[in-house]
């Protein structure tokens, strides 16, 4: 092969490197990106860590979530969040845990709750 034919093959090979590196960095990106868990839960790597929060708000759904845990009133929770969440995106969040939790239970094992057999 010529010195030409060389050059050229050289060329391939790094438009195909160039080609390889823009598709990983790509799949990279998209891996990355905003996901829309629900209508009102969002993660978004660049709010908050990706950790999920309310669509347009740094608030974590977490924190509602431990809100209705200790039993406070949706309406109360609300108020407390000046609006910025729905009562319908905490329905959400509760439908979502609650999924969560019957798609994942069996993962969990509380030891100190295993009820253990009397033996007669």
């Amino acid at each position: 092969m010529g010195q030409a034919g060389e050059f050229g093959a050289q060329r391939v090979v790094n438009a195909i490197i160039v080609l390889e590196a823009h598709t990983v960095a790509k799949r990279k990106q998209d891996q990355m990106a905003k996901r829309m868990i629900g209508r009102f839960v969002i993660a978004d790597p660049e709010i908050c860590h990706g950790q999920p929060t309310f669509r347009g708000t740094r608030i974590l759904v977490a924190d509602v979530l431990e809100q209705v845990a200790a039993g406070i009133a949706w309406e109360t929770i609300v108020e407390e969040w000046r609006g910025n969440v729905s009562l319908d995106a905490i329905s959400e969040a509760v439908r979502l845990a609650s999924q969560a939790f019957r798609d994942h239970s069996a993962q969990y094992t509380a030891p100190e709750y295993v009820l253990e057999r009397v033996h007669a």
